[in-house]
């Protein structure tokens, strides 16, 4: 019961990974805002019923929960969001932004629509739930009452090392890690942590790579790829226990957790003066042949 009486929105809730954090938080003692708009795996059409399904569920394990349709991409949906977790719960402690889909395409096939709508989910619905969160937390910091809040990230490994015709999705999840490193370093005065993570698992987005790679568990042996074996890394983050641990990554799959270390400074060189193009040639040689290699792109 480490999340107990913490109120906590998971947006994107509905469904696969959002669905087992919920469920994860209520098992843990937190009561729980389940925002989804129930769209389909490429953002289409929209419903109450997985946002209303989950939010029984947790009421069904003697939880606490209230469903939300807010759509977290928008200005007013991000703040009602907020709202409905001081509305009904009177405080608020954690959020968790997961929410997204995909609309997956070789670059030179990609069109702007198809740009727009998935940085709008993932990168512009983190920022939005972020920003009205921190609004109300610094707002209670300044008050005096005090504060010890968590904000939990999706990024994934698309964003970190990039991903073969998923460049809408990889720049989003990208956007979302350096949002995060931003977000830790201004809200930490007030008492917000803000760390992300990089999941792998097997749900609606990745549903169909897993069918064509993997073949399906066989009964009785660990699934690696199920997504409650994710949530137990979101529920710690979420809680009181994790005061210490802001502006990190952690990539998570089945029983594996391997903190993320991104760009550092490397080799250097400096000539104290203006490099002429042509003597750059063997200096950055040089710098690269002692710098570490990047890892390979996803599916290069």
């Amino acid at each position: 019961m480490i999340c107990e009486d913490r109120v906590v929105i998971v947006t994107g809730a509905g469904r696969g990974l959002g669905r087992a954090h919920a469920l994860e938080f209520a098992r843990q003692g937190a009561r729980v805002v389940v925002n989804d708009l129930g769209v389909g795996p490429s953002g289409e059409g929209g419903s109450d019923g997985p946002a209303q399904t989950v939010a029984e569920e947790i009421r069904a394990l003697g939880g606490e929960a209230v469903a939300d349709r807010s759509d977290i991409a928008t200005e007013q949906g991000a703040r009602l969001l907020v709202a409905s977790a001081l509305e009904h719960f009177g405080r608020l402690d954690t959020l968790v932004n997961n929410a997204g889909f995909v609309r997956d395409r070789m670059l030179v096939n990609l069109s702007e629509e198809e740009w727009d709508a998935v940085t709008r989910v993932h990168l512009k619905g983190h920022f939005l739930p972020l920003k009205h969160a921190g609004l109300h937390w610094r707002a209670e910091s300044k008050a005096g009452r005090p504060v010890d809040a968590r904000v939990i990230n999706t990024s994934s490994g698309a964003g970190l090392l990039g991903s073969v015709g998923q460049g809408n999705y990889s720049a989003a999840k990208a956007g979302i890690v350096g949002l995060t490193l931003v977000a830790a370093a201004e809200l930490g005065r007030y008492g917000v942590t803000v760390n992300a993570i990089a999941p792998a698992a097997r749900t609606r987005m990745t549903e169909e790579v897993f069918a064509r790679t993997m073949a399906a568990p066989e009964e009785g042996v660990f699934d690696a790829m199920a997504p409650e074996n994710v949530s137990p890394l979101v529920v710690w983050l979420g809680s009181a226990e994790s005061k210490d641990v802001t502006g990190r990554v952690f990539e998570v799959e089945g029983g594996r957790i391997c903190v993320m270390e991104g760009f550092r400074h490397g080799p250097a060189a400096d000539k104290g003066a203006r490099w002429e193009p042509a003597e750059l040639g063997p200096r950055i040689a040089a710098l690269l042949a002692d710098a570490t290699p990047p890892e390979p792109v996803y599916g290069a």
